[in-house]
């Protein structure tokens, strides 16, 4: 080709086009958790939305009160089971990494804000004086490592809130965009909507099964700690209900490895020492993991989940591996990459390597399932059709609900 012939003003643009791509993942790679766990929140909060678009048609309103009457709250919650086990950590010296001293709080004020009996002691309306608040305010104000700590982390939250937000709001649109402006014969249809249907699986279902449980878990062996007689507590209390929810999301028996072990522990160690009332409270402690920890939070969230076609062992490897490639994050972006790639190869890949024009597949329910012809049945807690984020990709001309997203 000669130089002649070449567009110079559109290769000027797809210079552009791709430094601002390069831009953008700069951007997206430094912050890739924050956004990784804004789609988890995404997920985690599609079917609160959903029921709440029945009462509220607006989108904007239905989005920032599933976001700050539910999510917000529910986050604050895990934030405290968290510095209950982080101060728990330190206490038994088994971080070693000196992250933990980073956390802006005295040893003092640390031991006082995780202990559920002295929190429960305090008299806050002597802290809520123009004094108290005043002398508060210049000691943060002195704390440079202070504010840029909790500077930084609200930013972080501001991002995850926001990323979420708009997907509620704007998700249909944006699929629908996608599959307007990439999509000839309906491939972009079909891979949209299976990642949707195991994303909102994986993370719905198995990851915010395991943070609620966790969550759950730390707070009530802690509590349960405040009554046990001496000798014996729940030893590691915090430490023992967070390991609870992460074994949940091993099948079958789950979080049983962890508390079923510790009872037995416990069991023992009251008989050996002769604990007064310590075998009746190690039957409230068994009580409360298989009633509140282990079968509350499943009875909950089971009729939102739907299955997968995804391999049990494959999304295992992927929670154990994510975590030790790419850090705390890895337990979100991990299953996302794995979904991605399963479902490439799965419906994008067999065309490619024929060669052949790609088929429009997502109009053809036989070749979503692995068993054979089946329609999804629709979805009873699908939003409001009108401009809403209830799935992630949606046919043109189609308005966006739930049961597009894969379920039946």
């Amino acid at each position: 080709m000669a130089l002649s012939d070449v567009d110079w003003s559109r290769t000027a643009w797809w210079g552009v086009g791709a430094v601002l791509a390069a831009a953008l993942t700069f951007v997206v790679h430094s912050f890739v958790g924050t956004f990784v766990f804004g789609v988890f929140i995404y997920y985690a909060t599609r079917p609160v939305y959903n029921r709440i678009r029945r009462r509220i048609p607006q989108p904007s309103v239905a989005a920032a009160v599933a976001i700050f009457a539910m999510v917000l709250p529910a986050l604050l919650l895990a934030g405290y089971a968290l510095l209950i086990v982080a101060n728990q950590i330190r206490e038994l010296d088994i971080a070693g990494n000196g992250y933990l001293d980073q956390l802006p709080f005295t040893q003092e004020t640390l031991d006082v804000l995780t202990d559920p009996s002295q929190v429960a002691a305090l008299d806050w309306q002597q802290y809520v004086t123009l004094d108290t608040v005043g002398g508060a305010l210049n000691s943060v104000a002195q704390a440079a490592d202070t504010v840029a700590f909790v500077g930084i982390g609200a930013i972080h939250l501001f991002v995850m809130l926001a990323v979420a937000f708009y997907l509620l709001r704007d998700g249909g649109r944006l699929g629908r965009y996608l599959v307007r402006f990439t999509d000839q014969a309906g491939i972009v249809d079909a891979y949209g909507l299976a990642v949707d249907r195991d994303l909102k699986s994986i993370f719905f279902g198995n990851i915010l099964n395991a943070i609620v449980t966790g969550t759950i878990g730390v707070i009530v062996y802690s509590v349960l700690n405040v009554f046990a007689p001496d000798g014996g507590a729940v030893p590691a209390a915090a430490l023992v209900g967070l390991i609870a929810g992460v074994a949940s999301l091993i099948p079958i028996v789950g979080m049983k490895l962890v508390y079923v072990p510790v009872a037995a522990f416990m069991t023992v160690r009251a008989v050996a020492n002769d604990v007064t009332g310590g075998l009746a409270f190690v039957l409230v402690f068994a009580l409360a993991s298989l009633i509140v920890v282990d079968t509350i939070p499943d009875l909950v969230l089971r009729p939102y989940v739907s299955g997968r076609s995804l391999h049990v062992g494959a999304v295992m490897i992927a929670y154990t591996l994510g975590p030790l490639l790419f850090g705390w994050y890895g337990i979100f972006l991990m299953p996302v990459l794995l979904v991605l790639v399963v479902h490439f190869f799965r419906i994008v890949l067999p065309e490619l390597l024929s060669g052949e024009p790609l088929r429009p597949y997502a109009v053809d329910p036989t070749y979503l399932t692995a068993e054979g012809p089946s329609i999804p049945s629709p979805d009873p807690d699908a939003a409001p059709a009108e401009g809403g984020g209830g799935d992630a990709v949606a046919s043109p001309g189609e308005q966006p609900t739930e049961d597009k997203a894969g379920e039946g």
